[in-house]
């Protein structure tokens, strides 16, 4: 699934293609890009950078959200991704693609004996 972060400031020379980051914070990200348009968000003028990444295991917590309609899509902790390129349609706005990808190793340790990794399941 694609979903879209953006953000008030050029990140671009952070995130160059081939590069792996890991993000480890939650991130807050939207299936709408609409919503983005707000100033508390990417606005529409200034430095920005909107991120569009795919993702594998991003938690729907629209039906927990005070903002039911911005369809928010928190990433977790750990979320690891290839930067897979950039574009700048705008001397303001850079474009950042990620792609989510299964870490080699365990970047947060499941806190219980016999808690589901979320990458072993199969639906």
């Amino acid at each position: 699934m694609t979903i879209w972060r953006g953000v008030t400031k050029d990140y671009s020379a952070s995130f160059p293609p081939g590069e792996l980051v890991t993000w480890w914070t939650f991130s807050s990200c939207t299936t709408t890009m609409t919503v983005l348009e707000n100033n508390m968000y990417l606005g529409t003028t200034g430095s920005r950078t909107l991120f569009s990444i795919e993702a594998i295991n991003g938690r729907a917590i629209r039906d927990h959200s005070h903002f039911a309609t911005e369809d928010e899509i928190l990433l977790l902790p750990g979320t690891h991704m290839e930067v897979q390129s950039q574009m700048i349609p705008a001397t303001d706005l850079h474009i950042i693609h990620l792609r989510q990808i299964i870490p080699n190793e365990v970047l947060l340790k499941p806190p219980f004996e016999g808690t589901l990794n979320v990458f072993n399941i199969s639906f």
